[in-house]
């Protein structure tokens, strides 16, 4: 007996699917899927080209289906999905909860949400709820709004305010809190290691302060927490989505999982055996797509639900509960987008506004360096691989606007890769460029990186007159005659450090 042969199970099992495609149009698949009861689809970096394209590329998904559920990952930080090509114009959550004005948080969500709106998205990934209480996480960092559960649960809350008043729904995650991990889960499985009783303090106060704000959807970590579950990672365990989240914080909204082809949970149970466990869980919709953009990938994680109703892993009431829950969520986010008011554009300047108020600026007066920096400086950014969750190819950093505002700035970017032939490396392309000029050191995350760590300290040994720019975030030392800590490595973020550095006063 084949999947085919239970239509309704097989259509439920599509409604609970959420692929990525690629492509900038409709493939015939995804439409061919949408047919027999594909409920949703997200939305990636490659599958955006600009405003009239992607508002094109939904038109023709909602032809199919008005209903259907349209996702994206726009975190309007580092993690941007719409302006992958060209860096944010927005300045992520650790810069606004470094800010900590709730206002400007709510405005940045709401501008966000009008593009998204205008975008016929109705789905936002967003806000990060996570609180990172180690400062070393190499998946959260600046996407999380700071390392104090008070400041993420006001700034959270006022995301989804935000971001819902424009008629786009928001999604808070990592459930149960992605914050005090040292494990990137796109490649292995982290364990959170704190008891019940801290995690109630510190990692779920942002979550309930997103669920009283309105929010609809939460979105599952795939993360070991032994204080709840020693077996099954989050987004797979019943004690986390059905005893915790469902049961003693009330949550009633649509349970998406983090995108099943993660290594932590792809890796131990494959892709199918994780979205089963998924759903039989409690989660709702299982997001997929990010690496396994096509319809094989689909028809086989459909199939394998049905065969797990069939084989009796999966109940056939969690299917359908599961896909009830996608129907009522997809009505509730359609009329929120039809009456979301005018007007919906977006507000230009907002965002870089809001990045220059979050540069914090140390200056060594002992030191003897000319601040704001005469001349045309050489800029060192030191360029870290960056987590999955960040498209490749994004710009960031703070030679492009210094050049602008300071023709004739060179500039030269270094990897692990090119330190490993030793000192020469800076010597060569780093200080000699620097001679008699100001340098300017740009870093992401340094003290996460042995090697960038050690070519700062060699570099700012070398020059202690250079001026450093921390993108990422700040721990511990701040080394250089000026540090700059923007909190984020946005487009605007440059901006806002370059004018800085330069003393320039703009608009």
């Amino acid at each position: 007996m084949t999947e085919s042969s239970h239509p309704r199970l097989l259509r439920w099992a599509h409604s609970v699917l959420q692929p990525g495609f690629e492509g900038t149009t409709v493939p015939d698949w995804v439409r061919r899927r949408i047919s027999e009861g594909l409920s949703s689809v997200v939305l990636f970096g490659r599958n955006i080209n600009g405003p009239e394209q992607v508002a094109g590329l939904t038109t023709a998904l909602h032809a199919e289906n008005p209903g259907l559920v349209v996702a994206v990952d726009e975190e309007a930080g580092d993690v941007t999905r719409l302006e992958a090509r060209t860096g944010a114009s927005r300045p992520g959550n650790l810069a606004l909860g470094t800010l900590d004005d709730i206002d400007v948080t709510e405005q940045v969500a709401r501008d966000v949400g009008r593009e998204l709106h205008g975008l016929g998205i109705t789905l936002n990934y967003a806000p990060s709820a996570d609180v990172n209480t180690n400062p070393l996480n190499p998946v959260i960092g600046v996407r999380s709004f700071g390392a104090r559960p008070d400041v993420v649960s006001r700034h959270a809350a006022a995301w989804v305010r935000g971001l819902q008043s424009a008629g786009v729904a928001a999604c808070a995650k990592h459930f149960p809190g992605h914050g005090d991990t040292v494990v990137d889960s796109h490649h292995g499985l982290p364990r959170v290691s704190a008891g019940a009783g801290t995690l109630a303090l510190t990692a779920l106060p942002p979550f309930i302060a997103a669920m009283d704000a309105g929010v609809r959807a939460v979105m599952t970590a795939h993360l070991l927490v032994p204080a709840y579950d020693d077996r099954w990672p989050a987004t797979l365990s019943r004690p986390v989505v059905g005893d915790l989240l469902r049961g003693e914080l009330g949550f009633t909204g649509l349970v998406v999982t983090d995108a099943v082809e993660m290594g932590a949970v792809a890796d131990r149970y494959g892709m199918a055996g994780a979205a089963v466990r998924a759903v039989a869980a409690g989660a709702d919709t299982v997001c997929v797509g990010g690496g396994h953009a096509d319809e094989a990938t689909t028809a086989r994680l459909a199939g394998a639900l049905v065969r797990a109703v069939l084989d009796g892993h999966l109940p056939e009431r969690r299917l359908a509960e599961a896909a009830g829950r996608v129907k009522e969520f997809a009505e509730w986010a359609g009329t929120l987008r039809r009456t979301a008011p005018e007007p919906r554009c977006t507000s230009p300047g907002l965002g870089l506004a809001a990045a220059r108020r979050a540069v914090h600026i140390h200056h060594k007066p002992d030191l003897d360096t000319l601040f704001p920096l005469v001349g045309t400086p050489h800029v060192v950014e030191l360029a870290p691989d960056t987590t999955l969750a960040i498209d490749p190819g994004t710009p960031w950093g703070v030679a492009e606007p210094l050049r602008t505002l300071r023709p004739g700035t060179t500039s030269v970017r270094l990897g692990e890769p090119q330190l490993r032939d030793g000192d020469e490396v800076l010597d060569l392309l780093a200080l000699r460029p620097a001679d008699g000029r100001p340098l300017v050191v740009v870093v992401r995350d340094a003290a996460r990186y042995g090697w960038m760590t050690r070519a700062l300290a060699r570099l700012v040994r070398r020059r202690p007159d250079a001026c450093v720019v921390e993108m990422g975030v700040p721990v511990g030392a701040r080394p250089g005659a000026v540090y700059l800590a923007t909190y984020g490595a946005t487009r605007v973020s440059g901006i806002a450090a370059a004018e800085v550095l330069v003393g320039h006063t703009g608009p």
